[in-house]
């Protein structure tokens, strides 16, 4: 489920929903602990969705190989049974502790969260846009140049051209042309590193004259107040030409930075996280990190060492979250009342 309301209240707060976040929705929904995650791409799975969703992995338990987007599929299958809630395409920007003790996250879109715990499971960071060297390209930032679709309605009935090769600017490609008054896509070369159906979508519409494709570099930004009018691409070999456009989404791929959570008050090393590997707990009480953002004798920066911190990590978390009950250690194989929260089949688990 995906919530854009204002105010939430939960049991734990988890940044990041990569794989090794998800993950933990699963380790902490044993325990009967509620979660929200807020990540700043606009599905799950983070890195391996993002970056390589159809690249092989081969060292996933259980798994002899296994894409990045099938084992994002896999883990969201299993957390089903836990309904957690996700904030998607929102970074975290602030953090402060509440008087009554929780802890209240603040995003970049104004969402605001509270829990009893926070963990972090960040990756190498938040993912931020990579952006085309332009002069003037800050003058049309937020107002006619975006770097992700937050409401498709907002691009109804634009101009709209449409810059990058990869799954991100196909997709967007796709889904927004019926709503556009006009659809154009400008790479820097006639190949596309997306997937091919969405080029064969692509290709097919261009051929029907429902959109326009173009081939180079977008150089210059031409315009009045933040308003884009038209762009000038160079194509590589040939004279620069100009595109008429209200609209710029510009897709160049992804970039990884710490972002806010540098400013969470916690003992960076590096720009990475210090835990203890009992708890996998920071410097600061209730504040987790598990995964690639965080430290300790013998780290590797490994998926399948990222959901053993998890596992860990919630059996500190419950004693956050419920102080008076007492943590009874359960095998879900043997253990009816897990079984039942999993919706597991009593004859199948027989």
């Amino acid at each position: 489920m995906t919530i854009n309301a204002q105010t939430h209240i939960t049991d734990a707060i988890i940044i990041g929903a990569g794989p090794v976040g998800l993950f933990s929705v699963f380790e902490l929904g044993l325990l009967d602990i509620k979660a929200h995650l807020v990540d700043i791409l606009d599905r799950p799975g983070g890195q391996c969705a993002e970056l390589y969703p159809e690249k092989p992995i081969y060292d996933i338990p259980g798994f002899p190989v296994v894409t990045g987007q099938a084992l994002t599929d896999n883990l969201m299958k299993q957390i089903e049974p836990f309904s957690p809630i996700f904030h998607f395409q929102q970074m975290a920007e602030s953090l402060i502790k509440l008087d009554n003790g929780n802890w209240q996250l603040a995003t970049d879109q104004g969402t605001i969260l509270e829990a009893k715990v926070i963990i972090i499971a960040a990756g190498g960071g938040s993912f931020m846009p990579k952006k085309p060297k332009i002069d003037n390209l800050e003058e049309y930032e937020g107002t006619s140049v975006f770097y992700a679709v937050r409401q498709m309605k907002q691009f109804e009935g634009k101009n709209l051209l449409i810059a990058g090769g990869g799954d991100s600017a196909l997709d967007w490609c796709l889904n927004l042309q019926p709503l556009a008054q006009s659809t154009k896509l400008v790479h820097r070369r006639s190949e596309f590193r997306a997937a091919p159906d969405s080029v064969s979508k692509m290709r097919a519409l261009v051929e029907d004259k429902k959109m326009e494709l173009f081939v180079g570099d977008i150089k210059e930004l031409h315009g009045h107040n933040g308003q884009l009018e038209a762009v000038t691409v160079h194509p590589k070999g040939s004279d620069p030409y100009q595109i008429e456009c209200d609209t710029l989404l510009a897709f160049y791929g992804l970039t990884m930075k710490l972002g806010p959570i540098a400013n969470f008050g916690l003992n960076l090393h590096e720009n990475l996280i210090p835990v203890d590997t009992e708890k996998f707990e920071t410097n600061t009480d209730g504040i987790f990190s598990i995964g690639d953002i965080n430290t300790y004798p013998g780290k590797l920066k490994l998926i399948l060492s990222g959901f053993h911190e998890g596992a860990l990590m919630a059996q500190q978390a419950f004693r956050y979250i419920y102080p008076d009950k007492k943590l009874r250690f359960q095998y879900t194989t043997s253990s009816s009342s897990l079984q039942e929260k999993l919706g597991v089949d009593n004859n199948e688990a027989a």
